[in-house]
């Protein structure tokens, strides 16, 4: 448990570190005064006031803020305070600043895949066959367990993923396929069969298949800088993309929103990912900052998502959305955050009593 606990201040100090970083950097950019930056909410713990700004270590680990000057509706400014006021700021100004956040999560994510894969590389199954299956497109056309494949539809293969992603596009056409055997070199076509599994989700979803599985073997394949950084994007993007969906399938019912999971869920996984060494537990945090940072891109008012909707309201309008409005609109968006905390702690509970 103390080993869960201390992985889940570190997982939750990172990200909320580089969230409010990229605020902070993005405010002092643009010459926002910033009197405030804090880990953690409620009474501080440690504290150093540097210039203007007092940086500080609050006492709950759950998130963080960057108190910028003229941020606060309704409050009067001092004269000198005008020129570094949040408020004063153009349009584009503003919004990039609250963007900075969870763009920064997202850099944060890129970057940990980039030092992954610049020193790990990446370790592929091998294209060789394990199994043929009984009565498969495989077996009725000769493949054999032991040939290695080399071509499939004219495209060289590299991998067991490429073999897989080759077949799975195909549609039912047939296929040529080249396999190495005993030092020989062979043909075959085959005709890939429809069948019924399950997506990541769990849903069914058809895809076209020909009977085999790989070995479990496999090679490793070093990248160069630019190879490493454009898997760090693809990787990301693909995070992105899969939460996004992920948000929506819960929206829509599709999928149970029971799956949530809130802060214990977090330091059993962080837990658990530390204990499986240092490479598992970068990754999960990389995985943990992009859920923060579509998270926060949410257009709940409290979040920043919400604070752009502001932002685009005023540049489609030309004025300012009200401070009355604004704050019942924050009230609003604490609350539904306020029931979904209740909702994941719910959630966490029921896993532990479940004994999941």
């Amino acid at each position: 448990m103390g080993h869960s606990v201390v992985a889940f201040i570190v997982v939750i100090g990172v990200l909320v570190f580089i969230h409010e970083l990229g605020h902070f950097l993005a405010a002092r950019f643009f010459k926002v005064g910033v009197d405030v930056f804090s880990l953690g909410f409620g009474p501080k713990i440690f504290k150093k006031v540097k210039g203007r700004t007092e940086y500080c270590v609050s006492a709950i680990p759950l998130g963080g803020y960057v108190k910028m000057v003229g941020e606060e509706p309704g409050k009067a400014l001092l004269p000198e305070e005008q020129a570094i006021a949040f408020s004063n700021k153009p349009l584009y100004q503003k919004s990039l600043i609250v963007a900075a956040g969870p763009a920064f999560n997202f850099f944060l994510a890129i970057f940990i895949f980039y030092v992954l894969y610049q020193f790990s590389g990446l370790y592929l199954p091998k294209p060789v066959i394990g199994e043929v299956l009984d009565d498969s497109p495989a077996q009725q056309a000769g493949l054999l367990p032991g040939d290695v494949i080399t071509v499939v539809d004219g495209q060289n293969i590299r991998s067991f993923e490429d073999v897989s992603r080759i077949i799975s596009s195909s549609n039912g056409q047939s296929l040529n396929m080249g396999v190495s055997r005993d030092g020989q070199n062979l043909r075959f076509t085959l005709v890939p069969e429809k069948q019924e599994t399950a997506n990541v989700f769990g849903e069914p979803v058809d895809r076209h298949v020909i009977g085999i599985r790989g070995t479990g073997e496999v090679f490793h394949e070093s990248l160069n800088p630019f190879q490493a950084l454009g898997r760090s994007f693809a990787d990301t993007y693909g995070l992105v993309k899969l939460t996004i969906v992920s948000v929506g399938k819960m929206i829509s019912g599709s999928i149970s929103a029971d799956n949530l999971g809130g802060p214990i869920m977090i330091a059993q996984m962080a837990g658990e990912q530390a204990k499986a060494g240092a490479v598992n537990f970068v990754w999960f945090i990389a995985l943990l900052s992009v859920n923060l940072g579509i998270i926060n891109l949410f257009p709940i008012p409290v979040l920043d998502g919400g604070h752009l909707v502001f932002f685009g309201i005023e540049a489609v309008t030309g004025k300012q959305v009200s401070d009355r409005l604004r704050e019942k609109m924050t009230q609003f968006g604490a609350a539904l955050l306020v029931v979904l905390m209740v909702f994941v702690f719910y959630n966490d509970i029921l896993r532990i009593l479940n004994g999941g």
